[in-house]
């Protein structure tokens, strides 16, 4: 193919070639003119820019490449372990391919979010020939990278800063803005919360380091499943006319949300638009526009590519004819009829009911998936079908357990079964920490710290908090996290560094009547403990007992029977006998001091 091309351009006249020296500063240096470049012999490549992990994140360093240049890649997999301005957070990615070219070496400080760190070409393609481009914005000289080329816009206004949708989490790839907490005009100052997002885990607080003053709000409320990197809004700075920003044709944003289609006008009223004006061809800042001053596309000729009616016709429009905002048309209330008119006061007060369907004689109703719910399925799928789930079980008389609880609660200090399970874990993963372990890639990560992470049931779906540092807290410090937690996970307020991470999960359904049941391993961990109900037993002698069976899931390839079932006897051990916990955990500790 290459000495196609040559015997083509040899074939050129010399005018041209001529033309070709000159525009390409060769004449003068007498270099010969360079094909590499060309898409002909190089593969495009896909960009891999460095993520948001983290609303107030702006830079971040990669500590570690888990792939390398020519390893291929899948959905679900880990490119690279990225330090924020937080914690060191795993990148995972959705595309597939393979890994062409490493832009971004390891340890280079404070990366800008959004500058491209690696290359990914399709499966099948010469990722060695992969065309890297000059305008990447990659940290490879000390001269700043020359600036992308902003986005065509509408009109002539101010050029305003866009606001993109951030991914708040690793595995955020869409988002649905739950309320603006911001309003068009309003001053923005660095670290003020713009919008509350609901990501794929929870709701989640979007804050700027920008300044300035929020123009343009793109994508209106509960929009669903708004791609990442969607423009949602712009800013521009102090002083300038907020009013008048220009609009991005390509910013991506969906259209608003409309409360509720206005009434059609009649046929006399509305012009018929000219025959090359297309009737919904204008963009959301034209049509806010029209709805304002209650006008009608064909009323306007469009200036733009095709007939498109642009911003600027619009506004001349209004500015020929002096017209000035109408009041949004009103809507005459339904018909009510009299019997229905008297139990109105009652009915308004219950939330409405979702449709019921009917189909062969049974009735269904239809409920959205939430994106919390869509991200549970996906990572228990990957989980099952990545992970080679082994398990083990056993049983605990708790009723030394109970009554130390039931001493505490005297004594002023309320906490739960599930507070000595936590801190129960916390020692056993202290004393195993073979099972305190991450699967990464290939590798196998030791933390040096326990976060024990603990499933709570929201109804958005199941998210699991961190108790960060668990070995360390006491029993009555881990309650009042828990509760914390729990409660901040039902509002929907967690932050991303209070679910991200942990190194094992507890998933306790005991308290909800489950006697026993296997849990589902929570990755990159690579074990979590099932936790069922407590039920009365007959021990040997006739006296009553009570037992709880508890039941480890764990990763095949991380450890082996010998250490799960090792873990299992000290978490046993310290729940039969909480005294033991008091001591500090140390097993044997009674023996030593004689109790």
């Amino acid at each position: 193919m290459a000495a196609a091309i040559r015997v083509r351009i040899g074939n050129i006249t010399r005018n041209y070639v001529q033309t070709l020296l000159l525009q390409s500063h060769t004449l003068k240096t007498k270099q010969r003119v360079c094909f590499h470049k060309s898409s002909f012999l190089w593969v495009a490549g896909q960009e891999l820019k460095m993520p948001s992990l983290s609303p107030t994140m702006s830079e971040g360093t990669i500590v570690k490449w888990l792939k390398k240049e020519g390893d291929p890649i899948a959905p679900g997999d880990v490119l690279c372990d990225i330090q924020t301005d937080k914690a060191v957070v795993s990148f995972e990615t959705e595309e597939e391919g393979i890994l062409a070219k490493i832009l971004v070496q390891e340890d280079v400080k404070d990366v800008k979010v959004g500058t491209v760190i690696a290359l990914m070409v399709a499966e099948g393609e010469d990722w060695k020939s992969v065309d890297v481009p000059t305008s990447s914005g990659a940290p490879s000289s000390a001269s700043s990278p020359p600036p992308s080329e902003p986005a065509s816009r509408t009109g002539s206004g101010v050029v305003g800063q866009e606001l993109k949708m951030p991914s708040l989490s690793p595995t955020m790839s869409e988002g649905t803005i739950v309320k603006w907490l911001k309003n068009e005009g309003d001053p923005v100052a660095p670290g003020d919360v713009l919008c509350d997002i609901q990501t794929d885990k929870a709701v989640v607080s979007f804050e700027t380091e920008e300044e300035g003053v929020l123009a343009k709000i793109l994508v209106r409320e509960d929009v669903k499943d708004v791609k990442v990197g969607t423009v949602i809004a712009l800013m521009v700075a102090e002083g300038e006319d907020w009013k008048n920003v220009e609009i991005p044709t390509s910013s991506g944003a969906p259209p608003a949300a409309a409360a509720s289609p206005p009434s059609a006008p009649s046929a006399a009223a509305i012009p018929s638009p000219a025959p090359h004006i297309k009737l919904e061809n204008f963009g959301p800042a034209v049509r806010m526009l029209l709805e304002q001053y209650h006008l009608h596309s064909g009323q306007i000729t469009g200036t733009g590519r095709k007939g498109r009616v642009l911003k600027g016709d619009v506004i001349k429009h209004i500015s020929d004819n002096k017209l000035k905002p109408k009041s949004p048309k009103e809507v005459a209330p339904p018909a009510v009829s009299k019997a229905a008119a008297k139990p109105a006061a009652v009915a308004t007060s219950k939330p409405p009911k979702p449709a019921v369907r009917r189909q062969e004689g049974a009735e269904y109703t239809d409920i959205e998936v939430s994106g919390i719910r869509r991200t549970i399925a996906k990572r228990l799928t990957e989980s099952k079908t990545t992970i080679p789930h082994a398990y083990g079980v056993t049983d605990c008389t708790i009723d030394k357990l109970l009554a130390l609880r039931k001493q505490l609660k005297e004594d002023g200090v309320k906490v739960s079964v599930n507070d000595f399970v936590i801190k129960a874990v916390a020692i056993a993963l202290q004393q195993c920490p073979q099972v305190n372990a991450l699967y990464k890639g290939e590798e196998i990560v030791y933390p040096v710290e326990i976060d024990v992470s603990v499933a709570v049931a929201t109804d958005s779906g199941l998210i699991t908090p961190i108790v960060k540092g668990a070995d360390g807290l006491g029993l009555e410090e881990i309650s009042t996290t828990v509760q914390g937690l729990a409660k901040k996970a039902r509002e929907g307020k967690l932050q991303p560094h209070e679910f991200q991470g942990g190194t094992f999960t507890v998933s306790n359904l005991g308290m909800f009547g489950v006697d026993e049941f296997s849990a589902i391993i929570n990755p990159p961990q690579c074990g979590i403990l099932a936790i069922g109900g407590s039920r009365l037993v007959l021990d040997d002698e006739k006296n009553h007992i009570t037992k709880m069976k508890i039941t480890l899931s764990y990763d095949g390839r991380a450890f082996d029977e010998e250490v799960a079932s090792e873990f299992l006897e000290v978490v046993r051990e310290m729940l039969e006998d909480p005294s033991v916990m008091l001591l500090g955990g140390q097993r044997g500790m009674r023996e030593k001091l004689g109790l």
